[in-house]
C-alpha cells in the first residue's frame, strides 16, 4: 500500500514537473550509466518499486529487459507483479478510473520521460535527476514538501524514506538593489536509509534506467554508427586513390 501511495504522489508531480523544465533553476548534469548493466538493473528495480504502480511504461515488454543482462527467472521474481507474464508490457495497476477520479488525469506514461523532457535547460534526465534530489520539508504547504526545481510542486517527495528529510539554509545577498536568497546549504530534519551519496548513486540508477527505456536501442544504434562512419572514411580513402590511378594518365 505504502509503495501504490507514493507512485499515486508520483503521477502528480511528474506531470506537473514537465511544466516547469527549463523555467531557470540550474541543472545537474545526470551520471551516463545507459552502457552500466548494473546500474540499469538497480534503476529497473527502483522503477518497479517506486513508480510502475501508477505509472506505465505500455511501450516497454518485460521480457526486454534482458537487454540489460536480467533472465526470464530473476524478471519474474524480482520485477513482475502476481498477474504480470513475461511477455506483457509495464502497466500500472492502478485503476485508470480511480486514478482520474482521485487527480483529475490519468498519471502520465514514463516510457519516454527521459526524452520528452528535454529543454533548453538540459536534457530530460538532467531534470529528473536534479527535482529528485532536491526536495525539502515545507511546512507551509499541504503536502509538507516543496521543491528547488519546481516551487510549489505538488508531488510529495517519492523518494523520502531514502533520502530522509531536510531543508534548505539560504543566504541573503543584494542583487541590483534587490534582495534575493541563495542556497547554502541544507540541514538534515530526519535520516534516511542512504546517506547523501548512495541516495545520489541511486537516482543515478533510475534516470539511467529512464533514459535507458526511452530507447534501448541507442547503444546499439551508436556502436553501429561509429562503424558505419569509420568504413565511410576507409571506403573514401580506397575511392580517392583509385580515382587518382584511374586518371593519371589523362591530362
Amino acid at each position: 500500500m505504502k509503495k501504490v501511495l507514493l507512485g499515486l504522489l508520483m503521477a502528480v508531480g511528474l506531470s506537473g514537473a514537465a511544466l516547469a523544465a527549463g523555467a531557470g533553476f540550474p541543472l545537474d548534469k545526470a551520471p551516463q550509466r545507459t552502457n552500466d548493466m548494473a546500474a540499469l538493473q538497480n534503476g529497473a528495480k527502483l522503477f518497479v518499486n517506486y513508480c510502475l504502480s501508477c505509472h506505465s511504461a505500455s511501450f516497454m515488454r518485460y521480457n526486454r529487459l534482458r537487454d540489460i543482462g536480467l533472465n526470464d527467472k530473476q524478471i519474474a521474481e524480482n520485477l513482475t507483479f502476481a498477474t504480470d507474464k513475461i511477455g506483457d508490457t509495464m502497466k500500472a495497476s492502478i485503476d485508470p478510473k480511480q486514478a482520474k477520479a482521485w487527480f483529475g488525469a490519468n498519471p502520465p506514461d514514463l516510457t519516454l520521460v527521459a526524452r520528452s523532457r528535454s529543454s533548453s535547460a538540459g536534457t530530460g534526465a538532467d531534470y529528473i535527476y536534479t527535482l529528485l534530489r532536491n526536495y525539502y520539508r515545507d511546512d507551509t504547504k499541504p503536502t509538507g514538501w516543496n521543491n528547488l526545481v519546481f516551487p510549489n510542486i505538488g508531488m510529495p517527495h517519492p523518494l523520502w524514506e531514502l533520502q530522509g528529510e531536510r531543508k534548505p539554509v539560504f543566504e541573503k545577498h543584494d542583487s541590483h538593489g534587490q534582495e534575493v536568497q541563495l542556497l547554502k546549504g541544507w540541514e538534515s530534519v530526519k535520516t534516511g536509509t542512504m546517506n547523501q551519496d548512495q541516495y545520489d548513486q541511486n537516482v543515478g540508477d533510475l534516470v539511467a534506467y529512464l533514459q535507458w527505456m526511452a530507447e534501448p536501442a541507442q547503444n546499439s544504434r551508436v556502436r553501429i554508427g561509429v562503424w558505419v562512419l569509420l568504413f565511410l572514411a576507409a571506403f573514401t580513402l580506397v575511392a580517392w586513390r583509385m580515382n587518382a590511378a584511374f586518371w593519371k594518365d589523362i591530362k
